[in-house]
């Protein structure tokens, strides 16, 4: 009885294996105008998924008859099947589209006259309604940087229902598992620091220097030193400009002891 056990348990196994080797690294390459970074591809015939690189390139494991499932906030989702050319050439091509948001149709109304006062009298046209006609304040953010947008896409997507009433986003758990998250929380973070020390370095490099003779080719060492230590964003974010002036005194301070230490050694 346990050798027919150990026998159909053999058998499992290379089947699997079998199946496994039949499957084979393809070499994608995904096509559209704008980023295609980060878009993820799922094999759903074999439980394999891969993310694009910068320029849009992916691997995954797969042979033909697979579908693959492509799928973005941006681009439209689409699904493929992999061919035996594909598995022969070890290559595959996806042109996406992107998302387009359907416009209202336009209507035209009464002809102009060409007579100024005339036609805005004529005119059924009313004065659109924005947020402070309403007391209501509006949306003064400034738009996302490109780094912003591809951490809140990282971060964003449906939720996908796994049974029992149990929600699960696929896409935001796909980019954790991979780190692409974390890679890009960084990005956006050192992103935020060299924008708040250009913005110091403009404003008060004439007033910190202007008693200190810091040779030129050090000062960009000196911003650099500044910006690294842990509370920079938060002091960044507080907008205080005295706190500012007086954390990067104290740094060249500490930079210079630094550098004389370092020569001492």
């Amino acid at each position: 009885m346990k050798t027919i056990k150990q026998f159909f348990g053999l058998i499992a196994l290379l089947s699997v294996i079998s199946l496994h080797a039949q499957r084979k690294e393809i070499k994608g390459q995904l096509e559209a105008d704008d980023d295609v970074e980060g878009i993820h591809i799922l094999n759903k015939s074999a439980a394999k998924f891969a993310i694009s690189n910068t320029d849009g390139s992916f691997t995954i494991l797969a042979k033909a008859s697979d579908t693959l499932q492509i799928s973005s906030l941006k681009y439209e989702n689409k699904e493929l099947v992999i061919t035996q050319e594909n598995e022969n050439s070890g290559t595959l091509t996806v042109p996406l589209v992107e998302k387009v948001t359907s416009l209202n149709k336009v209507l035209v109304g009464s002809t102009l006259t060409g007579s100024l006062q005339s036609d805005l009298e004529n005119s059924k046209a009313k004065t659109d309604i924005n947020f402070y006609d309403l007391g209501i304040p509006g949306n003064t953010k400034k738009p996302l940087t490109q780094n912003e947008r591809k951490l809140y896409d990282a971060d964003a997507g449906p939720m996908g229902y796994v049974g029992l009433g149990f929600g699960l986003n696929f896409h935001k758990l796909l980019n954790k598992i991979s780190g692409r998250t974390k890679k890009l929380k960084a990005i956006v973070e050192l992103d935020d620091r060299d924008r708040c020390i250009t913005r110091l370095r403009s404003n008060y490099e004439s007033i910190i220097f202007e008693n200190d003779s810091l040779a030129a080719n050090l000062r960009n060492e000196y911003f650099l030193f500044s910006m690294e230590d842990e509370n920079f964003l938060n002091l960044c974010k507080e907008n205080n400009e005295i706190k500012l002036l007086e954390y990067l005194q104290e740094k060249l301070i500490a930079y210079r002891k630094n550098r004389e230490e370092a020569d001492n050694d």
